[in-house]
């Protein structure tokens, strides 16, 4: 199969073909439409390489994450690769593992592969290695740490609405001593879950306890080993809210561990709202933040900046809301709370 036999089947020039292929801006719709609509049925797979020679573009966008292994990951690469097929793109997946050094591997691959724009949807970022793409015109969206400028766009997320709307669930029900674990501070996006639970607690006029905030590091083993601390103190807390749902999950395993009952003697609020989540025991309460909104907003900030008539960058906001499930219950008697 070639392109020739797709221009014959198609009813246009192999040029009209070419310019379909390459995304030019010179064929009206309903033509792009027949021609790829030929492609499909003729299954026809044009050679990258030689597209990218043509048109002098990669049709390439690089997604970078923390952590492949974190469920919150998957859904968001399948929101911004959906859109990625759809616009005829294909998607180089990098993964740093919270490592900066493994994040300019990352960067340095995308320049090589000629990357058309980048969506950085982690904290580990180098401003030297992110200055080094918007340097080369590289449009860039970022995950809460951009700053909007010519090319560069922001995705801002309101953690506070979904952990107040956690705190005040946990207070309607009788909770007055809640732990709070956070991720590696290292990360803003954990410092941000930090900042909006101690706010939330300022303002129902509640003393700060420090003793009550212990680090976790976004993982299980993390959650549960901040959650063993917690359990030390006395009294206990009564509820405990997680930076994510992973370390939450780990919580519950220390609770058990220790004898204790769940949501009778503990109460358990997770954040990201993973799928696995709805499958514990008991199921997960947890505060929401769509992924897939995340990576279809990322993808579009970048394709609005390739394709439209503005490359100044645009700052996208994304809500959390607090889901209820059984990890939850009103707090114990005090006598309880002591043992």
């Amino acid at each position: 199969m070639n392109i020739k036999q797709v221009a014959k089947k198609a009813r246009v020039s192999t040029a009209t073909v070419s310019r379909i292929i390459n995304d030019s801006s010179l064929v009206s719709p309903e033509t792009a439409r027949r021609v790829w609509r030929t492609i499909r049925q003729l299954n026809y797979h044009p050679d990258s390489q030689a597209r990218s020679l043509v048109s002098g573009r990669s049709r390439i966008l690089g997604l970078i994450i923390s952590d492949i292994t974190n469920p919150f990951f998957p859904e968001l690469v399948k929101g911004f690769e959906n859109l990625a097929l759809q616009n005829h793109y294909e998607v180089i997946l990098n993964n740093t593992n919270y490592d900066p050094a493994r994040m300019a591997t990352c960067v340095r691959r995308l320049l090589e592969r000629r990357a058309e724009g980048v969506a950085i949807m982690t904290s580990e970022m180098d401003p030297e290695l992110t200055d080094e793409l918007a340097k080369r015109g590289i449009p860039i969206v970022f995950l809460d740490v951009g700053s909007v400028r010519n090319r560069i766009s922001n995705i801002r997320v309101d953690y506070a609405q979904g952990i107040r709307e956690a705190v005040d669930h946990l207070i309607t029900g009788g909770h007055r001593r809640i732990g709070f674990i956070s991720g590696p501070m290292s990360l803003k996006s954990a410092c941000t879950r930090k900042s909006a639970f101690l706010k939330c607690w300022r303002a129902y006029g509640f003393a700060e306890d420090n003793g009550l905030i212990v680090e976790g590091n976004h993982k299980i083993d993390g959650g549960e080993s901040a959650m063993s601390r917690l359990l030390q103190l006395k009294p206990r807390p009564t509820a405990i809210l997680a930076s994510n749902d992973l370390s939450a999950i780990g919580a519950l395993g220390a609770i058990r561990l220790a004898g204790l009952r769940i949501p009778e003697d503990i109460s358990v609020i997770g954040f990201d709202d993973i799928d696995f989540g709805q499958f514990t025991h008991p199921p997960l309460a947890t505060i929401r933040l769509s992924r897939t909104e995340l990576g279809g907003k990322a993808f579009n900030a970048l394709y609005r900046i390739l394709h439209g008539d503005s490359k100044k960058g645009e700052e996208y906001n994304v809500e959390t809301h607090f889901v209820a499930r059984e990890s939850t219950g009103p707090a114990p008697q005090p006598g309880r709370q002591t043992q």
